[in-house]
């Protein structure tokens, strides 16, 4: 990486030491003009320190194998890369080391073997902490699984027409961007910088514990440790008293007897309440046919349950995957994404389950008032108030003088319904509340006398979590309003008829019929008869049609009125399921958790460095200057192009000095699924598809639950495990990382 270039890279950690005492520089030797600095150990011999890191001294006292750092990193040893502060200039100092001044400023001056062609790149970043789980990143940190794309991707067919016709034009474009690829001009070829940019990265991440252990084991550099205690020796030690041996003896008693125990009745626990969850889930899915919808896909109850049972599956394999985290060194960050959903899970749930208490305790407490309340809304609005809309529709509305035996026959028509379904299916006579008055006895219509016991099991189920009331509540609005949802499905299907016949009839009048195979108008000879009985046909059905366009736009309004109070219910259980309430926290508290996806940006430049490498999680930042003795660093907007000035007589070449930081995820790409939510929901009710399915009174489908609840599976895997799978994880048995390093820390100190 970069040989032959003529540039000297460094990349430079901006929390060394700044401090005017010598030291020697170590880190990693990239190439021969490529350098990582690690860190800065003072007052020791570079000999000695050369010695050190060849015979494994200054990494002894790890907790892990240090050949995980060497294979994430990259490279095999880590050198002696130069001298910082210095007294005087080493004369063996050659293009392969170089001195480095820190007492001045925060960014270093370098100094090198003196040369017409070498020109000098700092690239300072600050180190992220691995204790605090910050790291660098190429790509975005995802918050939803990736076997979540795919999944979306593989249920076309299982959508209605308006998302599967999405669905087929992403899949349309990504084919056709495939195919741009493949006849692109020129490709491309990754250079040996961009191939390199990812081992830099993990280097960036791996240098702040690395450092932090060769800083530890300073004092063993030059000097002959002292032996370590043997086996005996320490367990001698530690029972030379009265007090070790109770210790000892409690110790063996808990990690012997209790803990096993304690470990069994869990996992047998776990295990049964694993095999009732996968009964739940499996009638929760059960299909009568394969294309028939599932009870999960029609109760927006059975869908809550499905969601937490599936959660429930899903966090012992979450634990597990977090538990290995302990067997590794901290700059490992794979299980980092794994880490913000799993609390974030744990604190959705419990949120809800908060929130669920305070409600249900409401509820409980006030059944008979909510139970009244929810009874007077109810009658007011689907019975009493439909009621008289369609008497005021009946009587000519704001002077509109509609067919009256039509609209008699339909009013007639409905509001028997709406008595049948008030009086014999869901309503009796009035039940006196306790605190209802005699005036409201005669005229409130009340439910059944089972609605008290609903809201007592409403605000018990509310112990669950705050999603549950609102499920049942949404079901218990679909089960209230079947009348309305009936009256529009046949008003709508009149409307419909009626209007396909005014069409025919019309082209029939025109001298004209559609031809049903080729799809488009034709001219046809009619006798005289047929365009005399179709125009009496047509002209009837005209003027009838105001009187139906009243009814099924009341209806129709009522159902989009209904259908908008269940979005905003399934918002908000959306928002307790899913929120990135841990994401926004991290976000706020410590933003380098959550590298986001940026383009390099560079400022300025004396050479063209990492230009190609896209779709990035860092950013550079340039400050460009001829570094002299002390004075401060100016912003220079040098070109690519330009040539660099000549090197000082001094040996500090010309010296260009980046930052590289992370960029932070952005607060829209943490909430990107409610957009695509809010984006699939506008997609299907105010398409242009769908106004003109209402405008000609055909049936517009609700939104597909597998869609309107992707957002809330988007945390979960596309498929669960099985109750094998979870059994088998929690008793196996593994020898972990850690123990290794300590048997292989153990006999490096023997031999020692």
């Amino acid at each position: 990486m970069g040989e032959g270039d003529g540039l000297m890279r460094i990349f430079w950690p901006l929390d060394t030491s700044r401090s005017s005492c010598p030291g020697v520089i170590v880190g990693w030797r990239n190439s021969e003009s490529d350098f990582f600095v690690l860190g800065i150990l003072e007052n020791v011999d570079s000999r000695s320190v050369e010695n050190a890191l060849r015979v494994g001294t200054l990494y002894r006292n790890s907790h892990y194998a240090i050949s995980r750092i060497f294979e994430l990193c990259g490279r095999t040893s880590i050198h002696v890369l130069g001298w910082s502060n210095p007294p005087v200039v080493p004369a063996a100092l050659d293009l392969t080391h170089f001195c480095a001044y820190t007492s001045t400023s925060r960014q270093p001056r370098i100094v090198c073997a003196k040369s017409k062609d070498v020109t000098v790149q700092v690239i300072t970043f600050e180190r992220p902490v691995p204790s605090r789980m910050q790291y660098m990143s190429i790509d975005p940190i995802s918050l939803i699984l990736e076997d979540q794309i795919d999944k979306q991707m593989r249920a076309v067919r299982e959508v209605d027409s308006v998302d599967a016709e999405e669905i087929q034009e992403k899949l349309r474009r990504a084919k056709l961007v495939q195919k741009l690829r493949l006849h692109t001009v020129t490709k491309h070829q990754p250079s040996q910088k961009e191939l390199m940019l990812p081992l830099l990265l993990n280097q960036v991440n791996c240098s702040h514990e690395l450092g932090r252990l060769l800083l530890a084991n300073i004092g063993l550099v030059g000097t002959r440790s002292k032996r370590a205690l043997s086996v005996g020796e320490r367990v001698v030690e530690s029972a030379s008293t009265i007090w070790g041996h109770i210790m000892m003896s409690l110790w063996n008693l808990i990690t012997v007897w209790l803990y096993p125990l304690a470990r069994r009745i869990f996992i047998v626990g776990l295990t049964c309440h694993r095999i009732v969850a996968e009964l739940v889930l499996l009638v929760l899915e059960w299909r009568l046919r394969p294309e028939y919808a599932a009870l999960k896909d029609v109760s927006a109850t059975a869908q809550q349950v499905d969601i937490r049972l599936q959660q429930f599956c899903y966090w012992p394999f979450q634990y597990h995957t977090l538990r290995k985290r302990k067997d590794d060194w901290e700059s490992v960050t794979k299980s980092h994404p794994d880490y913000i959903r799993f609390y974030n899970s744990l604190w959705l749930v419990a949120n809800d389950v908060i929130i669920g208490i305070a409600v249900g305790s409401y509820i409980i407490d006030n059944a008979g008032w909510t139970a009244y309340q929810i009874n007077a809304v109810l009658s007011s609005y689907t019975v009493e108030g439909l009621q008289g809309m369609i008497a005021w529709l009946m009587d000519w509305p704001a002077g509109l003088k509609l067919n009256g035996d039509l609209a008699k026959f339909l009013g007639d028509l409905f509001l028997w319904v709406i008595d049948y379904w008030a009086g014999e299916l869901l309503f009796l006579p009035a039940i006196v509340y306790p605190f209802q008055t005699d005036a409201d006895t005669g005229c409130v219509v009340s439910l059944k006398p089972v609605l008290p016991h609903v809201i007592y099991f409403i605000g018990f189920s509310s112990f669950a979590g705050a999603t549950m009331p609102i499920a049942l509540f949404s079901d218990l609005i679909s089960i209230l309003t079947l009348h309305i949802y009936c009256f529009y499905v046949a008003s709508a299907r009149i409307f419909n008829w009626q209007l396909t016949i005014i069409i025919s009839l019309f082209h029939l009048f025109r001298g004209k019929k559609r031809n049903v195979l080729r799809r488009r108008i034709d001219s046809c000879d009619y006798d005289l008869d047929q365009l005399l009985l179709g125009t009496i046909l047509f002209t009837l059905l005209f003027f009838l049609l105001p009187t139906v366009v009243v009814f099924y736009l009341t209806f129709a309004s009522a159902r989009m009125v209904i259908i908008s109070l269940k979005a905003v219910l399934d918002t908000m259980s959306s928002c307790l399921n899913h929120f990135p309430l841990f994401a926004l926290m991290l976000r706020i508290k410590d933003s380098r958790r959550l590298p986001g996806k940026h383009l390099f940006n560079v400022l300025a430049s004396i050479s063209p460095v990492y230009i190609r490498a896209k779709e990035s999680g860092i950013q550079f930042e340039l400050q460009d200057s001829t570094v002299a003795a002390s004075p401060p660093l100016t912003t220079l907007p040098l070109q690519s192009h330009q040539m660099p000035p000549p090197p000082s007589p001094t040996g500090t070449p010309p010296t260009s000095y980046i930052h590289l930081k992370s960029v932070p995820l952005s607060f829209r790409a943490m909430m990107q699924q409610y957009f695509q939510f809010g984006h699939r929901i506008r997609k299907h009710y105010l398409s242009p598809r769908v106004i003109l399915c209402l405008a000609t009174g055909r049936f517009v489908p609700p939104i597909h639950r597998k869609n309107l609840y992707s957002l809330q599976y988007s945390m979960l895997p596309a498929s669960r495990a099985g109750i094998l799978e979870t059994y088998r994880l929690l008793t196996e048995k593994t020898p972990t990382v850690g123990a290794a390093a300590a048997v292989a820390n153990k006999s490096r100190r023997m031999r020692g």
